[in-house]
């Protein structure tokens, strides 16, 4: 453009006409150049998320067919079970048993609303506890595979302000980080009025302005902290550029068709979803650890939970080496049977055997979320009304498996 405006300069002697023709093209010259710049790209400040969970659930029908006497069989040995400990615990809440993502067992009982007998069905999301902690562990392991972390990343290469250097994502994925426990800390009232909610931020925040030490130097041993978990979701936040709620939907929940899962939104949804009961029928009074999410606070049903597990036990989920990463030991310091990997608690024998749970303790609601993963079967019990019953779930994995597990006569009802 410079060249033709020299040009013109050049051929065409200065008189009237000519000097408009000069300045018309000035003018263009000038607005190409401002158009050339406003073109240049905006930065954008906040990270997109990218969903990247395997959309295509295994297709049942191509999976080979559960033989009828195996299902009969084994579905009524659990009837048997479910009477013993369900029926006459007036357990409130629903169990599921799956093989090969076929169930072979499934039913609900009591109701999710005592006041309006509202009765739990297969539909009636119910408060997972810690049980949401495996479904954070899995978003941060999709986000690792697709290399938006690392699992010896640093957390205060994503969360700048975190004070305890040493911590990295896999030492708060495997409770072994030394953070300090925020439910304990936040009981004081010093430190925290209880009339007002505690949030993710708030932790981080109070930890810094209080200058709390870690109970233990980084990966020296384990110890079981919600913490963990909470600064888990302010990294899913932090990579995603989205809320916790917002991005555990994108990355988990409308891929796999969890349709019954949500994480809550305690001023809005709370009074209309499932309420939490004490064993003795009374409602569990709320108090100010109730929106603090990753470690908890996540709604589910035991399809939408069959479903997720399809997908995390899916060749699509992780390579292969992350997935061993999930599900080896990380805390041999006192040698035992139960040990804890990336978002999930296992009891493992010298034989080799291993068997993979969490289980989920918040006010009354207690869940247990049992995977065998030799034998492709998942056993899912949750309940609203505190009770115990729910934890015996996994002496079922004796149906299905060798597994070593110290039974007591007659334990399971038949």
């Amino acid at each position: 453009m410079i060249f033709i405006y020299i040009c013109t300069f050049a051929f065409f002697p200065m008189n009237r006409f000519n000097t408009y023709l000069y300045s018309t093209l000035l003018i263009l010259l000038f607005s190409l150049i401002s158009c050339k710049e406003d073109k240049k790209p905006i930065k954008k400040e906040t990270a997109v998320a990218i969903d990247t969970f395997p959309h295509i659930l295994p297709n049942l029908e191509k999976q080979k067919k559960l033989v009828p006497n195996y299902v009969a069989e084994n579905r009524r040995k659990i009837d048997l079970f479910y009477k013993k400990y369900w029926d006459k615990n007036n357990v409130s809440g629903g169990l599921l048993v799956a093989k090969d993502g076929q169930i072979i067992f499934e039913r609900y009982s009591g109701y999710s609303n005592f006041d309006t007998k509202k009765e739990i069905d297969i539909n009636t999301p119910i408060h997972l506890a810690s049980v949401s902690k495996r479904i954070t562990a899995a978003a941060i392991m999709i986000l690792v595979n697709a290399k938006k972390l690392e699992l010896d990343q640093k957390v205060t290469t994503v969360l700048p302000t975190f004070p305890y250097p040493e911590v990295t994502v896999r030492t708060l994925l495997n409770h072994r980080s030394g953070l300090k426990n925020y439910a304990y800390f936040f009981d004081d009232t010093k430190i925290w009025d209880h009339s007002k909610q505690v949030t993710n931020q708030d932790i981080l925040d109070e930890f810094i302005k209080n200058n709390v030490p870690l109970d233990f130097s980084t990966d020296r041993r384990f110890a079981y902290c919600n913490t963990n978990y909470a600064m888990l979701a302010l990294i899913i936040e932090k990579v995603t550029g989205l809320t916790y709620r917002e991005a555990m939907k994108k990355i988990i929940f409308k891929p796999l068709k969890m349709d019954h899962t949500f994480v809550i939104d305690y001023a809005t949804e709370y009074k209309n979803q499932s309420q939490s009961y004490k064993g003795n029928y009374r409602k569990h009074e709320l108090n100010h650890l109730e929106t603090v999410y990753g470690d908890k606070n996540i709604y589910s049903t035991p399809r939408d939970l069959l479903k997720f597990q399809q997908a995390v036990a899916s060749k699509d989920y992780l390579t292969p080496d992350l997935v061993d990463e999930v599900f080896k030991g990380y805390s041999y310091e006192k040698r035992g049977t139960r040990n804890y990997g990336l978002g999930i608690r296992m009891m493992e024998w010298n034989d080799g055997k291993q068997l993979f749970y969490h289980n989920g303790w918040w006010h009354g609601n207690t869940t247990s979320y049992v995977d065998l993963r030799d034998e492709n079967v998942i056993i899912i019990a949750l309940s609203n009304k505190y009770t115990t019953m729910t934890y015996k779930s996994f002496l079922l994995a004796t149906l299905f498996g060798d597994y070593p597990l110290k039974l007591k006569k007659d334990e399971l009802g038949f």
